[in-house]
Parts: C-alpha cells; structure tokens; sequence
C-alpha cells in the first residue's frame, strides 16, 4: 500500500506540526514540514504534495488577527498553486491557526464569506471537548460515524457568518463538524470545522492530532479511551491514495 506525501506549512509560532506529522505517520503518510522561508526556496512543493496541511499553533504571535499574517505570507508565495491545489481534488486541511488562515486566505467556506472571532466567555480555552462528524460531503468526515474527543486552545475560534452564509452551509452540507455537548467559544451552530464546496478543503478548531493513540486520552490510565482523532487522518490519507 502507497503512503501519500504531505506538506505541512508552518510559520513562525506554529507548534502543532510535530503533532500532525505524527498523525499523518500513524494514518500511513509520510510528510516534509516547510516554513515561509524554506517554502519560498521550494514554491512547487505543494504542486507534488498529495496532502497539504496547515498547521495550528500562533503563527507570527496571532499580531494583527489570528491567521491573518500567515495568509498574507501564503498568498504571496504561492499564488494561485494553493487555489490549483485546491481545484485539484487534494485533501487539505486547516487545523486551529491553519483554519483561521484559510479563512482568511477565502479558501474556506468559498464564494461565502465567514470569521473565526474572539471567544464569545473566557477569552484563551484549552480543554477537551467532542466533536461530532455531520457532513458527507467533505472527503475528511464521510465515513466518520463516531464523535471525536480531542483538546482546543485558542482565544479566536468562534465561527461566525450572516445568516445567508449559515443557511448556505447547512443546505450545501458544508457544515463539517459540530461540538457535541459543550460549545468552547460560541460559534454559531456549534460549528467546530466546514469544508468548502469541493470537499476536499477542511478546517477545524479543535486538535485532533494530539488524539490519535489511546495513552494520550486525559483519562487512559482509567481506562477511558474513545474518540480517537486518528480517523480523521485515516480518511485523508485514503482519498489520497485513491
């Protein structure tokens, strides 16, 4: 079985991207980090990526709006490879900071417009909560049947649109994922990750990459070991491979 390739960009104040690569390892990808620097030496390597990735973390200290800078940086090397990329059925995906950025960039929702915003109480949230899988358009959740149980911290992760854009995203299925139970920051619909209209392009606040083996579950040496995160991986890397 062929082990697709990912990109995972990075920018200054990414911290997630050891989590991720270990995640895409465990769903059976292999992957190269690149930071700005390194991706304005290499500007085609997303061209031969099979997987991209965004990384989450603070990129550039969250300085102007979260995400904002990391797109300005993306824009401006790639150009219109990340909107190729897209258009080309890849999987992408945008996890915490990488959501935001690709909100910021317009690849997520699409034609619509959308924000992540400050935390409606309690300003920064770092805690556990479930996300439920609720879309079968996107390539990343289709065959996902089971919640999953993974940590957010973030002080921007309230999704927020016009009620135009909200209905769109409910009758076109691009609502991804939703909090299960707890909402962390107020967003709308409980919206915890869309993907675009293709798909193939998700992004989500939670981190579903610091839960893919059961010892990393809070309560594992109580026996609990639900909702791994892995799965999510294990649907890229297999429309990947197809």
């Amino acid at each position: 079985m062929n082990s697709p390739h990912a990109l995972v960009l990075t920018a200054p104040g990414t911290n997630r991207h050891p989590d991720v690569m270990f995640a895409l390892q465990q769903a059976g990808a292999t992957s190269t980090a690149l930071n700005m620097h390194q991706l304005r030496e290499q500007p085609h390597a997303i061209d031969t990526a099979q997987i991209v990735v965004v990384a989450g973390g603070f990129s550039f200290a969250d300085a102007l709006g979260a995400g904002r800078l990391f797109a300005l940086e993306l824009s401006e090397i790639l150009g219109d490879s990340l909107l190729n990329a897209v258009q080309s059925g890849k999987p992408i995906i945008g996890i915490c900071n990488g959501f935001q950025t690709l909100v910021r960039l317009g690849v997520l929702p699409g034609k619509h417009r959308a924000a992540l915003g400050h935390n409606e109480v309690g300003g920064f949230q770092c805690s556990w909560i479930s996300m439920k899988p609720t879309s079968k358009r996107s390539v990343w959740t289709q065959n996902l049947t089971e919640d999953i149980y993974c940590p957010i911290a973030h002080g921007e992760g309230r999704f927020t649109a016009s009620d135009e854009t909200l209905s769109h995203l409910r009758e076109n299925d691009q609502i991804a994922l939703t909090y299960s139970g707890r909402n962390p920051n107020g967003s709308c619909d409980d919206i915890a990750g869309i993907c675009d209209e293709t798909g193939f392009v998700l992004g989500l606040m939670p981190h579903p990459e610091n839960h893919v083996v059961a010892r990393q579950h809070p309560q594992f040496h109580r026996g609990h070991a639900h909702g791994l995160g892995l799965r999510l991986f294990e649907q890229g890397v297999a429309i990947a491979r197809s």
